[in-house]
């Protein structure tokens, strides 16, 4: 009986994801780490639906994993600077406007 050697690849798109994850964190202090994990987050939920149609073909959906929980942490930090910049924003132009 013989053997067929399959080489598995990784999962689709779980190294794009989760570079774009770990972008999200590190420049998560502003507009563009949201945009990252928005991004990352998507990518990674689309390889997930690819990679549980025909698991076979991959090795595992670890990378996707971790890159769609980066990319929500991404989003999370992302989205309370951005908060936290409109509220600064917004008290300035009060303290401004009564000057």
């Amino acid at each position: 009986m013989e053997e067929k050697n399959v080489t598995k690849k990784t999962a689709p798109n779980s190294v794009a994801a989760l570079v774009l994850g770990i972008c999200s964190i590190v420049l998560g202090c502003g507009f563009v780490g949201l945009v990252c994990g928005i991004v990352g987050l998507v990518l990674a939920n689309k390889g997930l639906v690819q990679y549980n149609e025909d698991p076979s073909l991959y090795t595992d959906n670890k990378m996707l994993n971790a890159g769609k929980i980066t990319s929500i942490i991404g989003i999370v930090f992302g989205a309370i600077a951005v908060i936290l910049t409109l509220i600064y924003g917004v008290s300035i132009f009060a303290i401004l406007g009564e000057m």
